[in-house]
């Protein structure tokens, strides 16, 4: 009788507690969905820049790893903040990639192309996205994470709810509310 495969919650539970061993388990364990998160991220990004969900997933598991102080509570809390983890560093990346300092992807460009450049979906703008999202969770933490894990970590109403603490319907009302909020922000009003 084959013995089955340990749960991701409970890898968690024994990483944190100091087991680490469980780590090393949890890897194959979680790689294929942070791989799902990272082209659900990357699916959203400019179509110019060259980051590899690969990359991406790398990076943000060396950054889970060395999270000493986070208290895992089950799968849906850890990738929850993998997801999260993706987004900060895709927004490091692209405002890297394209600092003024460095002469970012400056050209010229004639007044059409520049009309269509701005009124492109508000969901193109990572940079303007992350802004806004520190202004929503400044007024209201919860929506604010309720768009994190929705729009960024792909994560259904059902898991959104189960990792803020609140009931589906409420995530549904908040998602509604915040995506209006950050619309209303993004077109400047």
């Amino acid at each position: 009788m084959a013995v089955p495969a340990p749960d991701v919650t409970q890898l968690l539970l024994a990483w944190r507690g100091g087991n680490h061993e469980a780590l090393q388990q949890l890897l194959p364990l979680v790689y294929g969905e942070l791989r799902r998160l990272a082209r659900h991220h990357l699916r959203r990004a400019k179509r110019e820049d060259t980051f590899e969900s690969k990359a991406l997933v790398h990076e943000a598991y060396l950054r889970l790893v060395d999270q000493d102080r986070v208290e895992w509570r089950d799968r849906t809390h850890f990738f929850g903040l993998a997801s999260n983890l993706m987004r900060c560093i895709l927004v490091d990346h692209y405002r890297t990639k394209h600092a003024f300092k460095r002469g970012g992807n400056a050209r010229a460009v004639d007044l059409a192309e520049a009309e269509y450049q701005a009124s492109r979906e508000w969901k193109d703008n990572i940079v303007a996205l992350d802004e806004a999202l520190i202004r929503l969770a400044a007024m209201d933490s919860q929506q604010a994470r309720i768009v994190e894990l929705r729009f960024f970590g792909g994560l259904s109403i059902e898991d959104t709810a189960e990792v803020v603490g609140v009931s589906p319907a409420t995530v549904k009302s908040r998602w509604s509310l915040a995506r209006a909020w950050l619309r209303r922000e993004l077109r400047g009003k």
